[in-house]
């Protein structure tokens, strides 16, 4: 038995994969615990979850499109986040004495502890944005994110000579793709690409699932919370490209509120189980952040993404790319063209087929299964334990 402790963001798309993760792990008969805030954590992961608590804190307001949105990422929430977590994840070491820590890739004060207790640690990349280094072209973007990295390791005081990547562990990488997304890019062997990690997760709300039309196809609109001037001007105009649609049926993701008097073929809910509703599904339109990509090419389903900030433009030129879906301009697409694009993904099979082999590209990978088999590693020397030396990373992307 080994104990791992889990260092994650408190947001719903950084919780959910660790969930998998730690269910297979405590099925192999290792403990678990978490290290966050329980206000959060504790309604995702259930009463009987080991938490050792951070604190809550609200953080600014993350904006901006491409380089402007890494920085705003950084600046507003990965550099504060750290230095707010860094002694509560100290004194959780201290307190639950684990044998490995999984740390989220924007978490860095979890292999900062990791470093200082002589502990083997695995980064867990959600994202999409920094694994394929979509900024190389741009050196002056890629140079900014490394200060910040050093920022971190500076306030820590922790020496130069000891510092490295911490979005990269030199023990082991565990990203949530699969090479059907990431195309021809060559990873160390420490990295294991082990696709979307789909775990159950506890209903928070009611979903009208009586009002749903066993003969009609189904397209999901569902966008998230980011950006949400841009989110809510959008709605009206999906209701209007879905409206009288032959043969299908909207569901968006939205409250009342956003569409009071949708078209008699669109079902419009606050909160939708989306890994038990995306089996029904047949197209989703998507702001093409990484979770809600992955979920659905989990399922074969195929996507309009419309990308906003952060990973999403980078996720929604890799499903481009794999063939699974289209990319859309959300902020100015007009409903008929709206309307011609989900016509499209629904009437060429092309697209569910590209989506269908994505998803056994994920399968393949092996889910919370392979990653489980990673971190056992790391808990046991001897076997395939890597050196602390940072290995260059050998992307084949420019």
């Amino acid at each position: 038995m080994s104990r791992y402790l889990i260092i994650t963001l408190p947001l719903a798309g950084h919780v959910n994969p660790t969930i998998g993760i730690a269910r297979e792990l405590v099925a192999r008969g290792h403990e678990v615990a978490w290290v966050g805030s329980e206000m959060v954590l504790r309604p995702m992961l259930g009463p009987d979850a080991t938490i050792l608590p951070t604190g809550s804190r609200l953080y600014r307001a993350q904006g901006g499109q491409g380089a402007a949105a890494v920085k705003s990422l950084w600046k507003s929430f990965v550099v504060p986040y750290a230095r707010f977590v860094l002694p509560a994840v100290e004194k959780a070491v201290h307190t639950y004495q684990p044998d490995v820590l999984l740390v989220d890739q924007h978490a860095p004060a979890g292999g900062i502890v990791a470093d200082r207790h002589g502990l083997p640690w695995a980064a867990l990349v959600s994202s999409s944005m920094e694994l394929t280094r979509p900024f190389a072209a741009l050196p002056k973007v890629e140079e900014w994110v490394a200060a910040q990295v050093e920022k971190v390791w500076t306030e820590a005081g922790v020496p130069a000579e000891q510092r490295y990547d911490l979005r990269f562990s030199p023990h082991l990488v565990i990203a949530l793709t699969s090479p059907a997304l990431t195309g021809p890019v060559r990873f160390p062997d420490h990295y294991a690409l082990v696709g979307p990690i789909l775990a159950d997760r506890p209903p928070t709300r009611e979903f009208p699932w009586d009002r749903l039309d066993p003969d009609r196809r189904k397209v999901l609109v569902c966008l998230g919370t980011l950006q949400p001037e841009h989110v809510t001007a959008f709605y009206p105009r999906a209701a209007a490209a879905l409206a009288g649609l032959p043969g299908v049926q909207g569901i968006i993701a939205a409250g009342p509120q956003m569409l009071p008097d949708p078209p008699a073929n669109v079902l419009v809910a606050p909160w939708v189980p989306m890994l038990e509703l995306l089996p029904r599904v047949d197209a989703v339109v998507c702001h093409g952040g990484m979770n809600t990509v992955c979920e659905t090419l989990a399922h074969g389903v195929p996507l309009a993404m419309g990308p906003l900030i952060n990973d999403q433009p980078v996720t929604a030129n890799q499903v481009v790319a794999a063939g699974a879906g289209i990319r859309i301009l959300l902020r100015r697409i007009r409903p008929d063209e709206l309307r011609a694009v989900v016509t499209t993904l629904l009437d060429d099979p092309a697209y569910r087929a590209a989506a269908e082999r994505v998803r056994d590209d994920f399968a393949a990978a092996g889910g919370a299964r392979t990653a489980a088999e990673r971190l056992e590693r790391l808990a046991h020397p001897g076997t395939d334990q890597k050196s602390h030396v940072v290995p260059e990373r050998q992307d084949t992307l420019a």
